[in-house]
């Protein structure tokens, strides 16, 4: 279920929906908007049941936006007035971070099936999206056995979608986003590492640059320092935790899968050496532990995905945190929505049929 933080549904000016061009089906798919139109010039308003659901388990994410794409768009032309629908329906759906199952309804809708015809695709592909993303972050999440996870795939997507992805990640669990717009919905900010590109501003000087970056910014937030820029992770931890001392929170680890950092060059051979292993943690957290710098933690980057997680969970890596990108962006978890009832009595296509879920609450 989801916690009673998110029981409360978020307001529909949140979104900021286009809503002229979703009431006029401009993101629908056509055959939609036909049906719109075709029934409003019969004058033809059955009253249906609406069943939307999915085929898997997993944790439900984009409710409130469906919602709010039925509040705000539901309806038809009346001369060149928009008459609103929303009063005209009634709509039970479950909540942001919900645990759902194959099959389970997670909301429906009754009322007059043309004024809300045209919204099929959009609040479909408001549940898909931000579902798939609420599941997967739930995934690692519990494969870090509830380490904080970092919410990194900004940069392996459309910047338009970076608002509700943020949303979806933060209610299922990831502790921080990389962007001010990923925050947005619930009012926090954007945080992130010492980037390489300021390192090569320093001319690769990594400990140069983590200083110019601590003193602007160590008072707004926790410093945390990429420690990769010349493969030498070991070296580099050190050099940046003796010389920012407590203003330097964290360093990451993001080696590339194609490289042997030089802390492991002569131990290879039992062990995948490659990009950030278990291994060079240990290497890290050893070394700074010995310098007196067991406060700082330990970010790693780089490929994770829950398998990569639960792997380094269990050989005991001394990870401190999680940076997971464009792992959080794969798969699918499509939605189905399906008339199963017109004028109260069943009428589904085969296969289908209404299923009660008495987990749905009534919308206001």
């Amino acid at each position: 279920m989801a916690t009673e933080a998110y029981r409360t549904r978020l307001d529909p000016s949140v979104f900021r929906l286009p809503v002229e061009r979703i009431r006029e089906g401009y993101y629908s798919d056509a055959y939609f908007n036909f049906t719109k139109r075709l029934l409003e010039e019969q004058g033809r308003c059955p009253t249906v049941t609406m069943q939307v659901f999915q085929k898997l388990d997993s944790v439900l994410g984009g409710i409130d936006e469906a919602i709010a794409v039925l509040k705000g768009c539901s309806g038809r032309h009346v001369d060149d007035d928009w008459a609103p629908g929303w009063d005209g329906l009634e709509v039970l759906a479950l909540h942001e971070g919900d645990e759902i199952s194959p099959w389970e309804a997670v909301m429906t809708i009754e009322g007059d099936y043309s004024l809300f015809a045209h919204l099929e695709t959009v609040y479909l592909g408001c549940l898909a999206r931000r579902t798939l993303v609420m599941r997967n972050v739930r995934e690692v999440v519990h494969a870090a056995h509830e380490k904080p996870i970092l919410f990194f795939p900004a940069r392996h997507d459309h910047w338009l979608v970076q608002t509700g992805d943020g949303w979806a990640a933060h209610v299922a669990g990831a502790i921080g986003v990389s962007t001010d717009a990923q925050a947005s919905w619930w009012g926090g900010r954007g945080v992130g590492t010492v980037p390489h590109g300021l390192i090569a501003a320093y001319e690769g000087d990594t400990v140069a640059a983590s200083q110019a970056f601590a003193d602007r910014y160590a008072d707004e937030m926790n410093v945390v320092v990429l420690v990769d820029f010349e493969n030498d992770s070991v070296r580099t931890s050190l050099e940046v935790a003796d010389a920012l001392g407590d203003k330097l929170w964290g360093v990451r680890l993001d080696t590339s899968d194609r490289m042997v950092d030089r802390a492991l060059w002569h131990e290879m051979g039992e062990f995948k050496p490659t990009g950030v292993t278990p291994v060079l943690v240990e290497r890290v957290r050893e070394a700074l532990d010995a310098a007196g710098h067991e406060r700082v933690k330990i970010v790693v980057s780089g490929g994770f995905d829950s398998e990569k997680i639960r792997n380094f969970e269990d050989l005991g890596a001394p990870v401190d945190s999680y940076g997971v990108g464009s792992s959080l962006l794969r798969g699918q978890n499509d939605f189905t929505a399906d008339v199963v009832r017109v004028e109260g009595r069943h009428c589904a296509k085969a296969g289908r049929q209404y299923k009660h879920n008495p987990r749905l609450q009534r919308v206001d």
